[in-house]
């Protein structure tokens, strides 16, 4: 049956990606139209019962070491950012992504973890992506969504503004209106969470859905609550830790109105970072373990008390965003059992 599913796979999904438009690297299995390759049975099935793959602090495949230190960091840290050497340090800690949004589009990604906030001395009150240090302006990666979404039309993405630093009114209502020009008439009005259905949506032609985890979300229909998409935090360097962790706050999980983020993650500690300070986060923490958390992965089954969306920092390293969309073939074998 294992074998039948992956030889399925490949027949729906295909095998490359074409050049993305920036001539950056090409990928070796292509899941742009994973939603819309999922079986007809599916199509009807609430969003919050698929496997959806996502990535943590998803836009930091680039910060800028020249910038200010973010307002996300304590005084001591700003203070210490003086010396040229820290930055360089930080970015090798901040920089939880090789792929951009485009590239993690093609993969499979359907969510994105955003933190943003305003720059220092930025008079324009414009909106940047921020983990640590600065990344790119929000605009442009939202545009860049916009771009993939425009081109695959059946497919859905998820936009978890769950941070916000150093914003006004004035600025949160230009990253709405920033939202709403990218968008526009893909956004997906907020509703019940079990009408989330491929289907409705496609029906609807709406093709994102924005958390916003602020009380602003209140004045915009298209703005979901971010109460409507938990997302649990292990903060722990253990992998036997963060899988504990993982199974008892999916058994907690509320079957019905709201999506659930599993954060199959690791949290850097201080002493992490001191003993692996010139090798980053990717070599010091993330390289060895994730192997052991796709595994874990790999036992997984979506559902009402399954998973739902699951969160990696690194997606490219392993094949992470075909092993969680691999789990919806799960629920097919489900409804072929109950015909016999």
């Amino acid at each position: 049956m294992l074998a039948f599913r992956k030889v399925r796979r490949k027949l729906r999904m295909g095998t490359i990606c074409s050049p993305n438009p920036s001539g950056t690297k090409t990928l070796e299995v292509c899941n742009a139209d994973w939603m819309a390759s999922l079986p007809s049975h599916l199509h009807n099935v609430p969003l919050s019962n698929l496997a959806i793959p996502g990535s943590h602090d998803s836009f930091s495949y680039w910060v800028d070491e020249k910038s200010p230190v973010g307002p996300d960091q304590t005084p001591a840290i700003k203070r210490l950012a003086r010396i040229s050497f820290v930055k360089k340090v930080m970015k090798k800690w901040s920089v939880t992504q090789n792929l951009t949004f485009r590239e993690q589009l093609d993969a499979g990604i359907r969510y994105f973890d955003l933190r943003v906030s305003s720059k220092p001395g930025d008079a324009d009150q414009e909106i940047y992506f921020i983990h640590g240090l600065f990344g790119i302006k929000v605009w442009d990666g939202l545009m860049e969504i916009n771009s993939f979404l425009t081109q695959h039309p059946q497919e859905i993405v998820f936009l978890d503004f769950n941070h916000f630093y150093a914003m006004d009114e004035a600025h949160h209502k230009r990253l709405i209106l920033r939202i709403q020009e990218a968008f526009g008439s893909k956004l997906c009005s907020a509703c019940s969470v079990e009408n989330m259905t491929l289907q409705r949506l496609w029906e609807k032609k709406c093709q994102v859905l924005i958390f916003y985890h602020c009380p602003f979300y209140k004045q915009y229909s298209f703005l979901w609550p971010g109460k409507k998409i938990p997302a649990p935090w292990a903060n722990t360097t253990s992998v036997r830790k963060l899988i504990l962790f993982l199974e008892t706050t999916l058994s907690e999980r509320s079957p019905h109105g709201s999506f659930h983020v599993s954060q199959a993650i690791l949290t850097p500690r201080v002493k992490t970072i001191a003993r692996g300070l010139v090798g980053g986060l990717k070599n010091t923490l993330v390289h060895r373990n994730l192997p052991a958390i796709l595994d874990w992965v790999k036992t997984q089954k979506p559902g009402a008390m399954g998973v739902n969306i699951i969160t990696s920092d690194f997606v490219d390293l392993v094949d992470f965003a075909t092993t969680v969309i691999e789990l919806n073939d799960l629920l097919q074998e489900d409804r072929a059992l109950a015909k016999c």
